[in-house]
Order: structure tokens, then sequence, then C-alpha cells
């Protein structure tokens, strides 16, 4: 066969599993064989909608190229989380889909978002926009990934005012409801979604979403180290139709190599955790690296055995004592300087264990009451406030000393 002969068959080979996958012409174990890489195994119904997503899907926060989305459709993931203020996302995965000409065969969701940097303020639409900026928001996204309507949009993070009432009235904010259903019947954006990672009233607010027949999938973090209601919640969205896909599944996404057991890796054994609730639907997991992509989708359609949760115990006795719950928020309130303990720990995980310094500095930059009070408090209320035992004082201390931009990163 010549060179140019070759080439040809290759780019025809390729396209043709990459319609099987998405289309569901070849099982997982087919895909894997032909392709001879890691496939996505299992597809799943979110909720009472018409998706079946893959339950490894693909979170574009750090999206590095529109390469990486041609590469997870090509292994199977057909749901793309993104939104306007995720840097060039949204621009990539426009690009990816003039390469991929079957955009009803994937998933896109993204946010009621402003595209503006961190430091400019919050991104999220919130109760002073109207029903024209919802929907120039989506037109936005429309244009940016140039595609006719997204299949989700989200009213996103739910949870980072401590204020019930003022997210409450975000959640199901009327000039948000008529922008939806608007852009719903002129077809640009097929369901509702609400997020949250806390850290104030996630499940509260959830569960306010799924009753109010107004939303049709929630994404809750969820992870196998401390979310007590959250079972709750999963419950209440099934018996109600509503979809539920995961996020913040890692716990923290702390680095212990060491942690294994016949061959199986941390991230696995967590990914499994989440989906063998029979409640979620899939996970959103941030992928950056085709390293990433590699080892992340080993974990579909696997069933959790007794040596993923060995696997788990190990890295909550490594970091039981250090990872502030993503979504707890129990020891918010007890700071007599009304320092925001678990939103600053936050932005510190995202500086230490995402590797995302510049977002996670920007947006403590942004807070309205920082962790420089700690210097002079003896740590009393915030330390007796913990149920896991953190040196919470000592962490923030640490927290505000990196992510300040006055001083020096330690």
């Amino acid at each position: 066969m010549k060179r140019r002969d070759f080439i040809k068959s290759s780019v025809a080979s390729s396209a043709a599993l990459a319609t099987a996958v998405v289309t569901g012409g070849l099982s997982g174990k087919a895909q894997a064989a032909a392709s001879n890489k890691a496939m996505i195994q299992r597809v799943t119904q979110l909720g009472n909608t018409d998706m079946k997503i893959s339950d490894i899907s693909f979170g574009a926060g750090r999206l590095p190229s529109a390469s990486m989305i041609l590469r997870a459709i090509d292994r199977g993931i057909n749901y793309f989380d993104t939104a306007p203020d995720y840097g060039p996302s949204e621009d990539y995965i426009g690009k990816a889909l003039t390469r991929f000409k079957q955009r009803d065969k994937i998933y896109i969701a993204s946010k009621f978002c402003h595209p503006i940097p961190y430091s400019a303020g919050t991104s999220h639409l919130q109760t002073s926009h109207n029903k024209a900026d919802y929907i120039a928001s989506v037109e936005n996204s429309l244009k940016r990934m140039g595609t006719d309507y997204l299949d989700v949009v989200f009213v996103h993070a739910m949870g980072e005012l401590a204020d019930y009432d003022a997210e409450r009235s975000r959640l199901l904010h009327p000039e948000m409801l008529e922008a939806f259903e608007s852009l719903k019947k002129s077809g640009k954006a097929r369901y509702l979604a609400v997020s949250s990672h806390g850290p104030h009233n996630m499940e509260k607010l959830m569960l306010e979403a799924v009753r109010s027949g107004h939303y049709h999938v929630i994404m809750p973090a969820f992870n196998f180290m401390k979310f007590p209601k959250v079972p709750e919640l999963l419950k209440e969205a099934r018996k109600k139709g509503v979809g539920v896909v995961a996020m913040k599944t890692l716990a923290g996404a702390k680095e212990m190599p060491e942690i294994t057991e016949k061959g199986l890796s941390f991230e696995h054994s967590a990914f499994k955790w989440v989906l063998k609730h029979p409640e979620v639907a899939g996970l959103v997991i941030t992928i950056k690296t085709v390293k990433d992509l590699d080892n992340y989708v080993q974990a579909s359609g696997q069933a959790f055995a007794k040596a993923d949760q060995n696997i788990l115990d190990q890295y909550a006795v490594r970091f039981g004592n250090s990872y502030c719950r993503t979504g707890c928020g129990d020891c918010q309130g007890a700071c007599p300087s009304g320092v925001d303990v678990a939103t600053i720990l936050r932005y510190q995980m995202y500086f230490q264990d995402y590797g995302d310094q510049k977002q996670a500095m920007l947006q403590y930059a942004q807070l309205n009451n920082g962790a420089s009070a700690c210097d002079s408090c003896d740590s009393t209320p915030c330390v007796a406030a913990c149920d896991y035992g953190l040196p919470v004082a000592s962490k923030l201390m640490a927290a505000h000393r990196t992510l300040s931009f006055t001083n020096p990163v330690v």
C-alpha cells in the first residue's frame, strides 16, 4: 500500500470508529479491541431527559485544546461540561465541532455566565440580571461554539453565599426561568440544570431545585469522604425524574501514588464509589492531558469492589484530618471575624491540588474577608467547630500566604 493510501485508510478508520462510539454501533469492549485504547463502557439515562451520557464525562474547565475534545469523543465520551468563564474552553469546543460534524451525537452543557475574568467580579448571572441578560449569555455561548443549541444550561455554583434566601432567589429567579422557557421554545437550550459545591446549604438548595419542578438535572459535589445528606437528595431526584451528574468526586484530588491495590488506582476507586449509586448517571471530571484521559476512562463501567474500598480507606486515613470536605460548611459562622473558612480552603485546594494557581489567587482577591485576621486569633472557635479535627486556623494562615498577591508563596 502506498503511503498516501495508507494515510487515507487510517483517517477513514479513525473517523468510522469515532462514529461507532458515539452512535453505539460497537460495544465498549469491541471499541476497545478495535482501537487498542481504554473506551467508555457504559452510558446511562440522565433522569427523564432523552440523554444517555457516558458515565465518565468531560469537565472542560481547563481544556488545553480542541484536539482533546476530539480525543475524548474517540474514546466514547459524549457529555461535555463547559462555561463562558472557563477561559478559551467554549472556543476550543467550537473548533472541535468544525471537525466533528455529528453535533447530535454529543451533549454540551454550559452556564448562565459572563466570560469575564475573576478580577472583575463574579461571572455568574445574579438576580440583578434580567431575561435579556440570560438569553444573551446563552446566545454568546452558542456563537463561541458555533452551534445552534445547548443540551443543558446551568444555574451554576449555588451555595457560595451564606445567605440562603438570596441564593434561593437566584435559583428561582423569574427572569431566569422566563429566559429558559424562551430559549427552549426557540430551540437554543433543551434542559435546565443547577450545580453546587457549597459550602453553604448545598443539599437544601438542590432539594429546592428538585422539588420546584423547574429543573431537569442537578450536579452536586459528591464523593466518599462526607456527604450524609446527599443520599436523601439522590432519592428525591430519582423520584422526581431529575437527572444527577456528580462533581468533585476525587475528595480533594490529593496525590498519593503509594495508594495501590491489585493494580487499581485511587481515581478509579473514587469514581466507582460515586457511580455505584444508581441515581448517578455520570460524573464530570476535569481532563487536561491525554494521560488524564487514558487513566480516567479505564474506570468506565467497572464495578465497585472490596479492593476499591480498601484504597479509599487508605486515602481517608492519610488525608481525613487535612481535607476540608467540599460542601461541608459545618464551621461556617464559627469565626468571630467572619472569615469564610470553607471557601478559602477550597481556593487553596484549587491552588495546591488542582494546579489552578491563577484562578485561585484571583478568586481569593475578590473575597471581602480573607484570612488575614487569623494571624491574631487564638484559633479556638474554628478548630472547635470542625468535626474532623482539621487544624483550621493554621490551614487558613497557610492559605492566606499562598493566595495573597502581596505575600510570597510558601
